[in-house]
């Protein structure tokens, strides 16, 4: 992998994580498009680095205070939302793996990803949104985590999924993307510590080629760097965005993206 295609699958890792159109997707369809049959761990693990690192600096503030105060509520609904991702993580791992190895399950994600923000854009159309954290029920944070857990199929948008479950409960609008991405520090941990578990036996055995997979430490370091520069820029992006515009947008771009990967998959198979 050269540095220019490093740097790349950086920032669209970077980009698409906190954007509501699936950073798995993405990089599963541009890995089949380089012709990378699978990432090497290191590589792939330090792109989740890079994204987590950006989630804490843009959020640094709500970070901070759940560190100095950890048994408040608002780490009650997020370990509760986070239940349910773990139990689907763990319930449905081999064919999560198989869909992600294979990349046949990309159209019909990308399509339910479009599906979702369009039913939470119709539910919060019609209803009265401004409930914020002392409002939020438990029952809503395991929803939310319920969606989140579906999101781990390659091409349904982790962002997408959580945000789109707060605004469907009837979340203010700004909370429901504070807590989407604050949700998302125990997700891209836990798929972290899978990945080092992962990685572990290869670094005892000094096995480069799984470590690395051809791809030099100057392009890994690049990469990383590129998905938590970009990572910022994309949360604060989505933060301004939520606030004030329609998802519909981003439904029509992974709604469009859907169709041309099932053509492909089903009838032209130019990278499927």
């Amino acid at each position: 992998m050269s540095i220019f295609q490093a740097i790349f699958l950086g920032f669209l890792q970077g980009l698409t994580e906190f954007l509501p159109v699936s950073s798995s997707g993405h990089l599963v369809l541009m890995q089949k498009i380089f012709g990378i049959s699978e990432p090497a761990l290191l590589f792939d693990t330090l792109l989740h680095m890079g994204t987590l690192i950006a989630v804490l600096i843009v959020l640094w503030k709500d970070v901070w205070v759940l560190v100095r105060r950890p048994f408040q509520r608002l780490s009650g609904l997020i370990v509760a939302g986070t239940i349910p991702t773990v139990i689907i993580a763990v319930l449905f791992k081999d064919l999560i793996e198989h869909a992600f190895s294979s990349g046949a399950f990309l159209g019909i994600g990308f399509l339910l990803t479009t599906g979702i923000l369009l039913t939470s854009e119709w539910l919060s159309s019609r209803k009265k949104l401004g409930r914020g954290e002392g409002e939020m029920k438990y029952a809503d944070a395991l929803l939310i985590g319920t969606l989140q857990g579906v999101a781990i199929f390659p091409a349904v948008s982790r962002s997408g999924s959580t945000i789109a479950g707060a605004l469907g409960v009837g979340l203010d609008r700004e909370f429901a993307a504070r807590f989407s991405f604050l949700m998302a520090i125990p997700a891209i941990l836990g798929a972290f510590v899978l990945q080092i578990k992962d990685l572990l036996p290869a670094l005892k055995a000094h096995d480069t080629e799984v470590l690395f997979g051809g791809i030099g430490l100057p392009a890994i370091i690049t990469g990383t760097v590129t998905a938590a520069v970009v990572g910022v820029f994309a949360v604060r992006f989505m933060l301004n965005i939520i606030k004030n515009k329609s998802l519909k947008g981003f439904a029509l771009y992974t709604g469009i993206l859907g169709v041309l990967v099932l053509l492909d998959q089903l009838f032209l198979h130019l990278i499927f």
